[in-house]
Order: C-alpha cells, then structure tokens, then sequence
C-alpha cells in the first residue's frame, strides 16, 4: 500500500529523526504491506493530520474498526507501547497488536473519536472535570521490571537550552529559564510515589468513545507523581489556553479546580506548570531545527503561571 504523505510529514520526520526518518519513509510502504499480511488487516487513507507517526484506520478480520500507528522505532514509540500495556484498557484506547521493536502498534478505534478540545471552548470547567476522571483512571503503580523513563530525564531538556546558545539562554528570557530550572529540580527531589503517567494528556488526547463516555490515546508512558500530570493539560486546548482574554483568572480557576477535585497541592500544581511550560516552549523550538520554532506562547503561559504561585 502506498502511503499518502504530504511534505510536512516528511519535513517533521526528517526534521526529528535525521537519517534514521529518511530509511523509515523510504519503507513505509513495505511496513504497510507487511502488518496489514501479519495482522490481517484493510487499510484506509488516514483522514487526520499526521505529526510524528503514520496513523491509518483499519478493519480487521472479525469486522472491527481499528487503528494502525507505525513510527520510527525509538525509546518513545517502546514506552508508549509499555504504558498501553500496563494500563489494558482502563482510561486509555486498548492495545490489541505489537511489534514495539519496530515501532508498529494495532489500537482499538475509538468512536465517534472527536477531541474535548471543542467542550473546553463552551464549558472549561465540564472539560477539566473529564479529564481529572480520565487521569484517575490512567495512573498505575510502576512494575518492578519496566522500560520506562523518569521525568527527571525530560528535564535534561534544560541542560540542552543553555548548550544551544552561546549566552546559555537564545530567545528564551534568563530569569523564566532559571526559575523553571530549580523549580524543576526541587519538585524533583520532592516528588510522592511514582506512578506510570500518560505525560502529554491534553485535550486533543481525550477522545469521546462508546466503550466510556471518554478515553485517552498517544500515552507518553514515564513515571512520576501524580500532579506531573496537570501540566499539558493547564498548557491546552492550544491555542484557546493561551489567547482567553481573561487567561489568568481562567488558568487559577483551573489550577483550584483540579487541587480539589484531584487532592494536589495548589503549589505543586503552579511549579510543574511553569516548569513544564518553559521546556515546552524549548522542545517547540529544538524539534523545529535548524530555525527553531517559536517558543513564545509556552513562555507566556508560564509566566501566567508564575503570576498564580503564592496567590
């Protein structure tokens, strides 16, 4: 099956991958040929904008509708597929095939599929709700033996901004970074029990699905405490998160929500939201080399969020 790739796919894969991403895409058309043989599978053309992976629906031998995700193999594409493991269904799109060794994942389909982004733009407070219950399902405790990363790992990010620039710092302003910086650090070494996080649930990772009301997809899959979580979540629906004319009130009112409703420390919730929101802004800028992308929506959440610390 020839793949229907447009140039930004190809761009954002050779972009991340290098050299690895061209052989990928040059046997992206065998690997479709090869799972829709190993798992018996009909391909259709994908009706969603593809990023990082090439996601097609897909029907089964038995009639049922599913979705294949192939990608670069990578640590990423390997702990997600650990993570829908671990989590077999509960809160999360099921794992029904995988070759995690080649980046290769059969998901059940979730129907009608469409996002919670849409609600967060009429009832913000509904949407949070959804997605403090859709959380508490997701969190499992780590297995003994398992892949996954810690979040401690993701904050290398900062030590590859300051080596980035001759300054240590680029475009992104000294005093955010270094406040991130030991914010990230401190709530490091402070961190409750780790559990298995979903890492990127945001709205566009919730979906409307008939097995539950809600289910999450994409899982990250890295341990941690629990109130990492809120992070993506404080930083979306994007755009809608950063551009509410009253964002600072809308975000406060978010961050006692979810303290509540999910039992977190409101100060815990503020620092992984600034941090976070800074190595945000930094990741948009380094998987958009050589040019970078713009980091400025991300830091000026996380100066929004800085607002509400103390408050």
């Amino acid at each position: 099956m020839q793949p229907y790739l447009t140039p930004t796919f190809e761009e954002t894969i050779r972009n991340t991958f290098g050299a690895e991403g061209d052989r990928w895409l040059a046997n992206l058309a065998a690997l479709l040929d090869e799972y829709s043989v190993r798992w018996q599978l009909e391909l259709l053309p994908p009706p969603w904008e593809l990023s990082y992976n090439y996601v097609v629906p897909a029907r089964r031998a038995d009639g049922s509708n599913a979705v294949l995700k192939l990608g670069v193999p990578n640590e990423e594409r390997t702990s997600e597929t650990a993570a829908l493991r671990v989590y077999a269904g509960r809160g999360c799109a099921a794992l029904l095939e995988a070759d995690a060794e080649h980046g290769a994942i059969l998901l059940e389909q979730l129907e009608p599929g469409d996002t919670l982004a849409p609600m967060a733009e009429e009832n913000d407070a509904r949407a949070t709700s959804i997605a403090a219950a859709v959380m508490r399902e997701l969190w499992q405790p780590v297995p003994d033996s398992h892949e996954f990363i810690s979040v401690a790992k993701w904050g290398q990010g900062f030590q590859r901004l300051h080596a980035a620039f001759e300054d240590g710092y680029g475009p992104f302003p000294a005093y955010l970074v270094d406040a991130a910086e030991r914010l990230f650090a401190d709530l490091v070494a402070s961190m409750a029990e780790a559990v298995v996080l979903h890492g990127d649930l945001h709205h566009y990772n919730i979906l409307r699905a008939q097995r539950q009301p809600w289910l999450a997809i994409d899982p990250k899959g890295v341990t941690g405490e629990a109130v990492y979580e809120v992070g993506a979540l404080l930083r979306n629906p994007y755009p809608y998160a950063v551009s509410w004319p009253n964002l600072k009130q809308v975000q406060g009112r978010r961050v006692d929500q979810l303290a509540d409703e999910l039992g977190f420390d409101r100060q815990r919730i503020v620092g992984w939201a600034i941090a976070q929101a800074v190595l945000a802004g930094w990741w948009t800028y380094e998987d958009n080399a050589p040019h970078g992308g713009d980091p400025t929506p991300w830091l000026h959440l996380a100066t929004v969020f800085s607002s509400l610390a103390g408050a």
